[in-house]
């Protein structure tokens, strides 16, 4: 499994970023390998973690070429206050199962 973390401070957002983030949400969600989302928040520093889960690196892949991701990432510093993106392989998970997967 790939888990790719967006780490961001948010800044201003207006319409332009309403309309692509729900673009882009809603495509990610239909590639055949997304597992799942994500989100914490670090008030401390005023950042937020978006993570996200794909079943390989073929399904991030697809995000990536995604024409509206490409244009939101063109844009990104009018949105937010600084970002990091942070891609992993993930060997294993386990825990107690009463967490939702």
């Amino acid at each position: 499994m790939i888990c790719v973390q967006f780490i961001f401070k948010p800044g201003t957002y207006d319409d332009d970023f309403h309309d692509l983030d729900a673009q882009i949400d809603t495509y990610t969600r239909s590639l055949p390998g997304f597992v799942r989302t994500e989100t914490w928040h670090q008030p401390e520093h005023g950042l937020v973690n978006a993570i996200y889960y794909f079943t390989d690196q073929k399904a991030l892949a697809h995000l990536a070429k995604f024409p509206t991701h490409r244009e939101a990432k063109s844009q990104v510093h009018r949105w937010y206050d600084g970002y990091r993106i942070v891609v992993t392989e993930v060997k294993a998970t386990y825990g107690d199962d009463r967490l939702p997967a």
